[in-house]
């Protein structure tokens, strides 16, 4: 269930060129199950018309203080999360200085909710000393900011200012509005995709994993609160907003990597398929095909970087979350890696099937601990599967 569902959303419109997007925000958010007031200043109404809020959000749209004299009251109380997007430099001034002169300043400093501003302006307004003070401000007193991003502006010119994109927003109001969990303020180290071993600069061995397995696990992680490291092995998959990502490409890179980010963590969730074998010393040049019809590749083992952390991950009390990818004899091998590696639960794939495991958008997992205990996660979407392995990982944190 979606962080977002049945919570009552007060989204401030004010007069930028990005209002647009808020209109699309709008429709996410009631994607995700929530409820959404608007409320617009005199100067966005000019830019988008309050109709196009009230059709999209279902609800009226408030602009006006006198001919709704305590709805502010109202919506400030009632509202789980306040989002001011687009927030221009004229109305982050207004609330830095609890300015209460019209609908949105007047609900905004009526809210007791968490308020979440999305800045959008010419860079030249959002570098100017005033709005870096009024930003400090409002941060000081708890309010949470997002962007702006860099990018192409409305005026031609490029560079910070661009409103946050709504799946962006949406992310991290999940985030604010998530809850309790034991995850929130650790750190956890998410490692997803494969990785290449090069047989020259050309070619390579590797897996089919497409990462989404992995990136599903951080975005969870990061939606509950977690500081997540995600490290990366090559893949197509747009990774999660939120969690900080590394990228890698081989076994020897996500185990320098690995070692590091694994210093301060709480938790290790070990996603990656880690190619089990590289060619050592690959030629510099590319291989020619010439008019061979065999090429024989020599392969070695690579590193194990499960047991290669196991010494670090103990003295640390890491608690680790691995996989097993098999084909035969899942359990027993699974409770056999566990063991070996120093696991604290390991998911348990099975190999070979189209609508399972690698590159498949669904998952099917069985998980086992450290005690024993053995529970199945039915065949569900991964992003599904991820919610339900983080709550029974947070079940046995202590």
């Amino acid at each position: 269930m979606s962080a977002l569902d049945g919570r009552r959303v007060l989204l401030v419109v004010s007069g930028g060129i990005a209002a647009y997007k808020s209109a699309i925000l709008v429709r996410r958010l009631r994607q995700a199950g929530a409820r959404v007031d608007v409320v617009m200043t005199a100067s966005a109404e000019k830019l988008v018309g309050a109709s196009t809020f009230h059709a999209l959000s279902g609800r009226p749209v408030h602009t006006n203080l006198w001919t709704e004299p305590l709805a502010h009251v109202e919506l400030g109380r009632e509202a789980d999360l306040a989002i001011v997007a687009p927030a221009t430099a004229n109305i982050l001034a207004r609330m830095a200085h609890g300015l209460a002169d019209d609908m949105a300043t007047s609900t905004l400093l009526a809210a007791a909710c968490p308020i979440l501003v999305c800045p959008a302006m010419n860079l030249r307004m959002w570098e100017n000393v005033a709005t870096r003070e009024n930003m400090e401000s409002l941060k000081a007193r708890g309010l949470h900011v997002l962007g702006p991003e860099d990018g192409e502006l409305a005026e031609g010119e490029s560079g910070l200012g661009r409103m946050s994109e709504p799946d962006m927003i949406i992310s991290v109001a999940s985030r604010l509005l998530r809850g309790e969990s034991r995850l929130e303020g650790r750190r956890v180290v998410v490692t997803a995709g494969p990785t290449l071993a090069p047989i020259d600069p050309v070619r390579f061995v590797s897996n089919r994993s497409s990462g989404r397995m992995g990136m599903a696990l951080a975005s969870s992680a990061w939606l509950r609160g977690a500081d997540v490291v995600l490290i990366a092995g090559p893949t197509s998959v747009e990774p999660p907003y939120g969690p900080r990502l590394i990228r890698v490409e081989t076994s020897q890179e996500m185990g320098t990597v690995l070692e590091k980010e694994l210093q301060d963590a709480s938790v290790l969730i070990m996603a990656a398929a880690v190619s089990d074998f590289f060619v050592p010393d690959p030629p510099a040049e590319k291989i020619k095909r010439q008019d061979r019809d065999v090429l024989d590749l020599s392969l070695k083992a690579g590193p194990d970087l499960l047991a290669d952390t196991r010494a670090m991950r103990v003295e640390r009390q890491v608690y680790t979350l691995g996989f097993a990818l098999e084909t035969a004899d899942a359990l027993e091998n699974a409770r056999l890696k566990l063991e070996a590696k120093g696991l604290d639960m390991v998911a348990v794939n099975e190999a070979g099937r189209p609508d399972r495991g690698f590159e498949a958008e669904t998952n099917q997992v069985t998980l086992i601990d450290a005690s024993g205990v053995v529970e199945e996660i039915p065949l569900l979407p991964k992003a599904d599967v991820a919610e339900r392995m983080l709550d029974r990982l947070e079940d046995r944190l202590s």
